[in-house]
């Protein structure tokens, strides 16, 4: 049976290599064409004996993520459709911003969240991704605009803590040097709030940026609209975020905000008392409107007084520019195959 070589991590590469008979350093060689020269066949490693490249030809191939539809905005945002090897679609986003290169990648084909602000949750669950699979969309990204990207953040379609084994392999291949050779400093994981997942991280070698997507200071009102909030209590999930905070990276808490419920100046006060003492910064993302979904944008009167309001904490406070609004690519927004509708 033909399997995927870009399955393997550089150190199952090496086994893998050893195993055939050669020496384990024909691993890294492999590895650094795939992810580093973006080739497509073993044919083009010429550094590599004809032999061994025939040999894994019958064994492997070396397929990736198969682009269907780029949409651009003005703003630099550029939005990427890939149908996966079995048929099933999922979206990544380009930012290109000052000298950053941002990708945000998916890690599900949608999401079980059933966050009711969220496109994604839309499409329902269908599987969660390969650690190949996700570290191509980064990798598919930088050969379609033709530059280096600088920074990854894992906001686009799932739940990065529901897939957690494959997010720490993908976090091997992008920062490994022979790899996409993006920092780990530079690379954001978000969640809607797992605990378990917020542990997970906090125990790893890993030491990546961690966003979690609070939106709601109300508890009661959070698990009405994000149903993960159910089994993961603010208390707990507070506790976790401030061990993260002091222990790795300052964590940034995203409050996703809409009209008329959780955009007034208590909602503001609530989250103020709720977050003090912890070492944070506040993203503020209005609302990214959406035809699928009935919710609206905060007027900017009330954007600006709960922003206002926020200022008063000890926290770094930023208004999130809403990027890539006409072509659906916001937080958010992400519908896999919901957009060939």
């Amino acid at each position: 049976m033909v399997s995927n070589f870009k399955c393997y991590p550089l150190s199952e590469a090496k086994r893998v290599l050893v195993d055939l008979g050669y020496d384990a350093y024909r691993g890294e060689q492999i590895f650094k064409w795939i992810w580093q020269r973006n080739v497509r066949s073993f044919s083009a490693m010429t550094n590599i004996s004809k032999d061994l490249r025939d040999r894994l030809s019958g064994i492997y191939t070396i397929d990736g993520l198969h682009p269907v539809r780029v949409s651009r905005e003005a703003d630099s945002t550029h939005k990427y459709l890939f149908e996966l090897e079995d048929g099933r679609y999922v979206e990544s986003v380009y930012i290109r911003e000052s000298r950053r290169r941002t990708v945000c990648v998916s890690c599900q084909v949608g999401c079980p969240l059933g966050c009711k602000f969220c496109v994604t949750a839309l499409m329902g669950f269908e599987r969660s991704l390969l650690a190949y699979e996700i570290a191509d969309q980064v990798r598919s990204v930088q050969e379609a605009v033709g530059e280096k990207c600088t920074n990854v953040v894992f906001m686009g379609m799932g739940e990065p803590f529901l897939n957690i084994d494959e997010i720490f392999k993908t976090l091997d291949i992008m920062s490994y040097s022979g790899g996409l050779a993006i920092s780990r400093r530079h690379t954001t994981i978000s969640t809607a709030g797992l605990i378990q997942g917020m542990e997970s991280l906090l125990r790893s070698p890993y030491r990546v940026k961690l966003a979690i997507s609070l939106n709601f200071a109300d508890e009661e009102k959070r698990k009405e609209f994000m149903p993960v909030a159910l089994g993961n209590p603010l208390r707990e999930l507070l506790r976790v975020a401030k061990a993260y905070s002091v222990r790795k990276e300052m964590v940034t808490f995203e409050y996703v905000m809409l009209r008329g419920i959780n955009d007034g100046l208590n909602d503001a006060k609530q989250l103020r008392r709720l977050v003090s003492g912890i070492p944070a910064k506040i993203n503020l993302i209005p609302f990214n409107e959406h035809p699928m979904l009935k919710y609206k944008r905060p007027t900017e009167r009330r954007l600006n007084a709960f922003y206002n309001c926020l200022l008063e904490s000890k926290h770094t406070v930023v208004i999130r520019k809403s990027r890539g609004q006409e072509i659906h690519a916001g937080c958010g927004q992400l519908a896999g195959s919901l957009s060939l509708k």
